[in-house]
C-alpha cells in the first residue's frame, strides 16, 4: 500500500501522521505553499483523505478535482465537515470516529455541568485573585432535586444519562422517535423538553436538520432557573439568541465546549460571568484521541487491504 497516495488535509496527532506514513505515500496538503495548484498538479491521483474539523468544508467541489478519490477518513465521530451525500453518490466511502470517545465526552459533559451549577471557574478565579479573607465565595445553584434533559439521547447521550442516574436526577430526553428499550421521559419536541426540565443537554449531531434547534423558544422554555449544557456542534444553538438569554436573565447559566465559528467565541460571551467556556475539550485526552487516530489509520488500511472499512458513516454504508 506504500504507493497509494493519501491526502491529510488539515495536521493530526503526529501518531497519525507516523502510521499513515509507514503505510501509504502521504501528502501534507497545509504543508504546500499553494494548495491549490499542488490539487492541479496531484489530484487525479490521490486515492484517500485523512481528515478532520481542522480541513475545511470536504465537498463536491473538492471530489471533482479528486477523481480517483475511494476514501475519506475522518478523524471525529462527527462529519458535518464532510458532504458525505455528496461522496455516496460518488461512490466514496466515508467514516468517523465513534465509539472510541464517548466515554470520554460524557465525563467531560458531567464536569461541565457540575462547573456551571456549582460556579467552579467562578470561585477559582475569586481565590485566585485574593479575595476569599474579605468575604465567602456567594452560595451557588445546586444540581439536586433538578430534572436534565437531554437533546439526542444516541450512543454519547446515554452514557451521560448513566452518568446522571448516580446524582440521583430525573432525566428525560427528545429525538427524532421514542427509545422503546428506554425508559427515561420522552418529549416529541426541544420546547417540550426544556419546558419540563431545569437542565438541557445538547448532544446531537450537527446537521442540517439540527441548526440552530436551540433558539429562542427553547431558551424561554428552560426558565430564569435553567442551565444549558452544549457539548454538540455551535450550529446546533441559534448563539445570539442564548447570549440574549444569558444577558437577559432569561436561563441562569451555560457550559459551552462549541461554537458557532471556532475558534473566536464572541466578546458578548467571553464578557459573560454566567457561563463556563471550554475549548472544544470533548474528546481531548491523550488516550482518547490516540484510539481516534488508530481507527482512523485501521479504516484507510482496511479499506486499500480489504475493501471494507471498521467505522462507515450511515450515507455511505
Amino acid at each position: 500500500m506504500n504507493d497509494i497516495p493519501i491526502l491529510m488535509a488539515a495536521p493530526m496527532p503526529a501518531t497519525v501522521i507516523d502510521a499513515l506514513d509507514r503505510h501509504f505515500t502521504l501528502h501534507r496538503l497545509w504543508e504546500q505553499p499553494d494548495a491549490d495548484a499542488f490539487l492541479a498538479r496531484h489530484g487525479a491521483a490521490i486515492r484517500g483523505i485523512a481528515a478532520n474539523a481542522l480541513a475545511g468544508r470536504i465537498d463536491a467541489g473538492l471530489f471533482d478535482r479528486l477523481p480517483a478519490l475511494e476514501i475519506v477518513a475522518n478523524f471525529g465521530v462527527g462529519y458535518d465537515n464532510i458532504d458525505a451525500r455528496a461522496a455516496a453518490e460518488r461512490g466514496v466511502m466515508v467514516t468517523n470516529t465513534p465509539g472510541v470517545l464517548d466515554a470520554e465526552v460524557a465525563d467531560l459533559t458531567l464536569g461541565l455541568l457540575l462547573a456551571t451549577i456549582r460556579r467552579l471557574p467562578q470561585a477559582d478565579r475569586y481565590v485566585r485573585d485574593g479575595r476569599w479573607p474579605d468575604a465567602p465565595f456567594p452560595l451557588s445553584p445546586t444540581l439536586r432535586g433538578r430534572t436534565v434533559g437531554i437533546i439526542g439521547l444516541g450512543a454519547i447521550g446515554k452514557q451521560i444519562a448513566r452518568r446522571l442516574e448516580a446524582f440521583d436526577v430525573a432525566i428525560a430526553y427528545h429525538g427524532r422517535t421514542r427509545q422503546r428499550d428506554v425508559d427515561y421521559a420522552y418529549y416529541d419536541t426541544p420546547v417540550a423538553l426544556a419546558g419540563a426540565c431545569d437542565v438541557l443537554i445538547a448532544i446531537v449531531p450537527g446537521s442540517a436538520s439540527t441548526q440552530h434547534l436551540v433558539g429562542a423558544a427553547v431558551l424561554d422554555a428552560l426558565g430564569r432557573d435553567g442551565i444549558f449544557v452544549n457539548v454538540a456542534r455551535g450550529s446546533v444553538v441559534d448563539e445570539p439568541a442564548l447570549i440574549a438569554a444569558l444577558q437577559s436573565g432569561t436561563i441562569l447559566a451555560a457550559g459551552l465546549d462549541v461554537y458557532a465559528d471556532e475558534p473566536n467565541v464572541p466578546e458578548a460571551l467571553r464578557a459573560l460571568d454566567n457561563v463556563v467556556l471550554l475549548p472544544h475539550l470533548g474528546s481531548a485526552s491523550e488516550h482518547t484521541r490516540a484510539a481516534m487516530g488508530q481507527l482512523v489509520v485501521d479504516n484507510l488500511t482496511s479499506w486499500f487491504s480489504q475493501r471494507r472499512v471498521v467505522t462507515p458513516v450511515p450515507e455511505t454504508a
